[in-house]
């Protein structure tokens, strides 16, 4: 399958496309947010998307409410410590909104809260994290190939990750004794607004359980309160019970979920936000 396409227009960044069956406003930087609309409409009007979500600043949301939208999750202080980021979204057809499994998604994020007390967990002699360099890109594409049969971006293209490197996105590593590459993540940063999402989180299926994911978030936290930025956020799998937890243990507060929001292994699944001020790490 396809990843879907990008778009950017007067300052807005722009993703759709059949994958995801939605048009996503990944960033909005255009003051004239009435013709942004207009386009996402327009693109899921001439498409037959089911879907238009979008992640706004809060001086927007009166906007996007006029239009139809409904905040799906709020993620305070996500703008420069000074505006909410408001995910927001609007159905078009409406059984999309209804989330399939509503007492799943309950249940996980019931045991996430449950298990939220931090326990450190420490890498096996010899392991170690590392930033990852343009040069570690097929090494990078690979990994995410056997973790992710399909995925919203082109993560299993070289190409795709170093013109992201190119730009806002560090990617962060954990090699074995070896120096084979065992997990990776992403941190998405929007320096502008001070905020990072930390995402694309993927272990090899024979080093799962030694708790990767967890010590490369809090790694990566460490790097990006370095970096000046003051909010974190993710949008994991909601039936995703282990990330949900690496999050919630890490201090993260919950901020909503995202009904059938995202394509991933061929399926649309529900999202939840997780947040957090990274103050306490400088």
């Amino acid at each position: 399958m396809q990843p879907d396409s990008m778009i950017r227009m007067t300052g807005a960044l722009l993703q759709h496309g059949p994958a995801s069956d939605r048009v996503y406003l990944m960033k909005l930087a255009s003051p004239d947010v009435p013709r942004i609309i207009r386009f996402m409409e327009q693109l899921a009007s001439t498409n037959g998307y089911s879907k238009l979500f979008a992640k706004v600043p809060g001086q927007a949301e009166g906007w996007f409410r006029a239009q139809g939208f409904k905040v799906e999750a709020r993620v305070p202080g996500m703008f420069n410590g000074n505006q909410d980021g408001c995910f927001m979204a609007k159905y078009p057809k409406r059984e999309r909104s209804v989330i399939s499994s509503p007492k799943l998604v309950q249940k996980v994020l019931s045991t996430a809260r449950e298990q939220s007390v931090h326990s450190g967990r420490s890498l096996p002699e010899g392991w170690k994290t590392v930033t990852m360099k343009p040069e570690d890109a097929q090494a990078m594409a690979d990994l995410y190939r056997q973790v992710f049969e399909t995925y919203p971006f082109p993560i299993h293209d070289p190409e795709y990750l170093r013109s992201t490197m190119d730009s806002h996105v560090r990617y962060f590593g954990i090699r074995d004794d070896a120096g084979r590459l065992t997990a990776l993540a992403s941190a998405e940063m929007d320096c502008s607004a001070g905020n990072v999402e930390m995402t694309d989180f993927a272990t090899l299926a024979d080093c799962r359980g030694k708790g990767l994911a967890s010590i490369l978030l809090a790694h990566m936290e460490k790097a990006m309160a370095k970096a000046g930025i003051d909010t974190a956020y993710t949008i994991a799998r909601a039936h995703a019970t282990g990330m949900n937890i690496v999050f919630a243990r890490q201090g993260y507060d919950f901020a909503g979920t995202l009904p059938n929001n995202t394509q991933i292994k061929g399926d649309l699944e529900s999202m939840n936000v997780w947040y957090k001020p990274l103050e306490a790490c400088n």
